[in-house]
């Protein structure tokens, strides 16, 4: 089994991810989706924890190297990316989603210094809108970001663009092709609906007229 395939497979134990083609779930967008991902399920099975906090790890040890500082997004990225830089003994900070309304009004929390080859956590990516957002906060406060790994992506043509675009180098634990492929081989999901589920990565928005 592939590395992606096994930590999709991790994703699966916990329940954390869940397939459904013919009721398909809502996300906060709007969207009508196949497939709902909630990787802070994971933090409650610490064997799985502790091994996707491993193979984060070894990816920021051996993609990134040169990384000074690692930076969470929140909500959900905050503990992945605190784990890892328990690990790699780096030093840690998150970024809120906009700045606080109250107190010193942070929107980046921790301390760091201006040009740290810098690291992004992130848990999931989806058009990867969200994602790039954070990496336009931390770089206006100075920060070198050298790249990102989150545990999941959906492979979505156009958050692939948006790295290319942004020059940004992106890493993923597994992936949506990933774990449809272990889904099938596990009888999860009927091969039938293999092209229902492909078809929807490529037109998410516009899936649930056309599904």
């Amino acid at each position: 089994m592939t590395d992606a395939k096994l930590i999709a497979e991790k994703l699966l134990q916990a329940a954390a991810v869940k397939l459904s083609p013919e009721q398909p779930f809502t996300w906060a967008s709007g969207w009508k989706s196949p497939i709902y991902c909630d990787n802070r399920r994971l933090l409650s099975f610490p064997y799985i924890r502790e091994h996707i906090k491993s193979e984060m790890c070894n990816i920021i040890f051996e993609k990134f190297p040169e990384a000074a500082l690692l930076a969470g997004v929140a909500t959900a990225g905050i503990a992945w990316g605190a784990m890892a830089a328990d690990q790699l003994k780096l030093p840690y900070i998150y970024v809120r989603p906009k700045p606080k309304e109250h107190g010193l009004g942070n929107q980046i929390e921790g301390y760091f210094e201006k040009g740290q080859q810098t690291v992004v956590i992130e848990d999931l990516v989806s058009t990867g809108k969200s994602s790039l957002q954070v990496v336009d906060v931390l770089k206006k406060e100075g920060l070198n970001v050298i790249g990102m790994v989150s545990i999941f992506n959906y492979g979505f043509p156009v958050a692939t663009q948006a790295f290319e675009a942004a020059s940004l180098r992106y890493y993923s634990l597994t992936d949506y092709s990933s774990l449809i492929e272990l889904a099938i081989d596990k009888g999860i999901v009927s091969k039938d609906q293999l092209e229902t589920l492909m078809k929807w990565r490529e037109g998410p928005g516009q899936w649930g007229e056309k599904r």
